[in-house]
């Protein structure tokens, strides 16, 4: 497993054993990292990756040398998650059907913090994947982890005032494209329970009253599950699709759930989990709803993750 040696460092820290500084520092900022990698990639599997190869390149490193654990930390995740993201950006292109991120069964506190619930949303994981890779970290290490812009600087190998330029074209870019408002749990809790209700009882005027007139259903069954393959846009086609007798059927099965911090829905069949469902909110309206069906993509919704700031 790709975190073997700090799980190792955290049962010895339980059991009162001593472990190296090295470990100590690694495990105080596991999460945080493991939550940039995630942010920068989409993916709690290529993460996990990222994670184990910062790992193996801080254990090398002389920690005399080094003034801020933190950020040596973060500057190697961020470098390993950038070669990482040239090479998932291609892979991407040959991917079968619409490519959604990995979600992530969330603990409360991440809800709690509404910043950081909003920059793991599916939401807005799909708007990072409109930047190129360096805006993607410039935008994330600034505008979610508040890294000042010399330390971001060395994590991208720009200079501090071309990181100010990435900074304030990522900035405008997301800004065009992000939820038109942050959008509490509870109105999301809300517009989910609007939703479940009209799918299970085929109320297609339900749906339609919940349904943005431009709302976007996306489904990733990466060509292993059955999903739609194309983006189905508009109220009315998502309504009466929705409104369908197999949906119906499955609308039964369907479990609330944080997921990237906020409420969504979870099918269960046969006690394994088919399909996650999340959605995006605009001014009281669902306007996106991403199923994720990919089994590739659902190991993260069995336990809890731990996500840091």
């Amino acid at each position: 497993m790709a975190s073997a040696i700090p799980d190792a460092a955290d049962a010895a820290t339980r059991e009162g054993r001593r472990t190296d500084p090295a470990t100590d520092a690694f495990v105080t900022h596991r999460n945080l990292l493991f939550t940039v990698a995630y942010e920068m990639l989409g993916s709690a599997a290529d993460a996990e990756d990222v994670l184990q190869e910062t790992w193996l390149r801080w254990a090398d490193v002389d920690l005399d040398t080094v003034r801020d654990q933190r950020a040596y930390l973060v500057r190697i995740a961020t470098r390993q998650s950038l070669s990482r993201l040239r090479t998932l950006s291609r892979r991407r292109e040959s991917y079968v059907g619409s490519w959604l991120p990995e979600p992530l069964l969330t603990t409360p506190d991440v809800a709690e913090d509404v910043e950081l619930a909003e920059s793991v949303s599916m939401a807005m994981l799909l708007v990072l994947e409109t930047l190129a890779p360096t805006e993607r970290a410039v935008f994330v290490l600034r505008e979610v982890f508040d890294l000042a812009y010399d330390e971001i600087a060395d994590a991208v190998d720009k200079s501090p005032a071309a990181v100010r330029q990435i900074a304030h074209r990522a900035r405008a870019h997301v800004a065009a494209r992000r939820p038109r408002g942050v959008v509490s749990p509870a109105e999301t809790k809300g517009a989910l329970e609007a939703f479940q209700r009209a799918v299970e009882t085929g109320d297609v005027q339900g749906l339609l009253d919940i349904l943005a007139p431009d709302v976007v259903l996306l489904g990733d069954g990466g060509g292993v599950r059955q999903a739609v393959l194309r983006p189905i846009a508009g109220a009315d086609k998502v309504a009466r699709l929705m409104a369908s007798k197999q949906f119906r059927i499955a609308a039964t099965s369907l479990q609330p759930a944080q997921v990237n911090g906020y409420p969504s829905l979870v099918l269960r069949l046969d006690g394994e989990i088919d399909t996650v469902i999340a959605l995006r909110i605009d001014d009281g309206l669902i306007t996106g709803l991403y199923a994720v069906r990919n089994p590739e993509k659902l190991s993260h919704m069995q336990r809890a993750t731990a996500l840091r700031r």
